[in-house]
This record gives C-alpha cells, sequence and structure tokens, in this order.
C-alpha cells in the first residue's frame, strides 16, 4: 500500500521553529504526502514554501480545545483561508457535546462549514474521541456529516488519548459513505496506519510521517 497520500504531514506542538515548520515542510515536498498541517500562524509561510508542489496547506481551528465562540472559529478559519490554507481541520464544542446539545453543537460546525465551502476548502471536524462516549462516537460523526464537512476526524493528539481503530469502525458505520474518515493521534507505525485504514480512514494525521513509509 502506498501511504504517502493518506498522510498529513502535522506539526502541531506550541514550541515549534521556524526551522522545524521547513524542515516538515520539505519532508512533504520530497514525499508527496497529501498536506502539511500546522498552527494558523505557520499557514502564509507553508503556503509559500510548497508553490509548485503537489502538497496541500492545511491548518486546525479552534485548536485543542473547541471551546472557542463560533465566530472566533468563523474568522480563524477566514484568516487561514486568506492566508493560503486548502485544508481547515476545526474543533467542535466538546462540552455542548457532552452536555448533549446538539443545537449548539451542529450550529458551530455549519458555521465554520459554509465559510469553507464558500472559498471551496475542505472542512474536518474533530471530535476528540477520547473524551466520548462510543454512543457520543456515533451521534458526533452523524452531527458532523449532517453539517456538510468533508470529513469526521477522531482527535487533536493533546487529550488523554489519539485515535483507536475502534473509534475509527464506530464513526465509519455512523457516516457510512456520506463523509470521510480521518484518523489523528498516535499513529506511529506502519502497522498502525495501515490498521485504521483498513477500519475506514481515508485520511491520516501524523507526526511519524517519515517513520510511516520507512524513512526514519
Amino acid at each position: 500500500m502506498e501511504l504517502n497520500r493518506y498522510l498529513d504531514h502535522t506539526l502541531l506542538k506550541p514550541e515549534a521553529t521556524a526551522a522545524q515548520i521547513d524542515k516538515v515542510v520539505g519532508e512533504a515536498r520530497d514525499n508527496h504526502f497529501y498536506s502539511v498541517m500546522v498552527n494558523p500562524y505557520w499557514v502564509p509561510r507553508v503556503h509559500e514554501e510548497l508553490k509548485g508542489s503537489d502538497v496541500l496547506t492545511a491548518c486546525v481551528i479552534g485548536f485543542p480545545l473547541g471551546a472557542n465562540t463560533t465566530a472566533i472559529k468563523v474568522a480563524e478559519s477566514k484568516q487561514a483561508i486568506a492566508d493560503g490554507a486548502d485544508e481547515l481541520d476545526m474543533v467542535m464544542n466538546i462540552g455542548e457535546m457532552k452536555g448533549g446539545n446538539y443545537d449548539k453543537v451542529s450550529e458551530d460546525i455549519k458555521a465554520v462549514v459554509d465559510t469553507c465551502h464558500e472559498a471551496g476548502k475542505v472542512v474536518k471536524v474533530i471530535i476528540e474521541t477520547a473524551l466520548l462516549t462510543d454512543d457520543e462516537i456515533a451521534k458526533a460523526s452523524e452531527l458532523v456529516a449532517d453539517a456538510g464537512a468533508d470529513f469526521v476526524k477522531t482527535s487533536t493528539g493533546f487529550s488523554t488519548r489519539g485515535a483507536s481503530v475502534h473509534d475509527v469502525e464506530i464513526m465509519k458505520a455512523a457516516v457510512g459513505d456520506r463523509i470521510k474518515v480521518k484518523a489523528a493521534g498516535g499513529i506511529h507505525t506502519r502497522e498502525d496506519a495501515e490498521a485504521m485504514i483498513a477500519a475506514g480512514a481515508e485520511r491520516l494525521g501524523v507526526s511519524a510521517s517519515m517513520a510511516i513509509i520507512g524513512k526514519a
């Protein structure tokens, strides 16, 4: 299996330096990863350095807690798009999901989805599976699909754990072919990656991309 085009090559550490960002960009270009995923501050730099390549620029929104106001998530999305982001991975309002306030969750997601789709950009929604029950994972996945997002995504990588095959199976069963599933967090080896894909993931968010493709 050619894994390169499944991978969003990711560097979201708060202490990431410009030199480290540049290194990730170079690795992505050389190995034709799907995208480079960074925090919003780095989007202009990544976009500029990826010009002429087959690698997209991606960033996170409302990250990592999802507890920003909807207006801030929308503003952050608009700024990222203006700076050159092709794909945006937003964190849903996890507290409102846990509280059963599904209308609030949906409105928050849809506002960002509409903003991104108006600009022709792809939106993924992180539901933070580590903090949800199996039933909540299924329900959140359905809400993401209903709101019109392109992907539902497992994790930020900043919570109590990352993705599991079990999470991906629940998410895939919930959304079927309506939208795609992205697994992220704790995927370190080729075996991990292949297991997530077998479970239904069509994209992987990984910082261990070079190890996964056997070049680390």
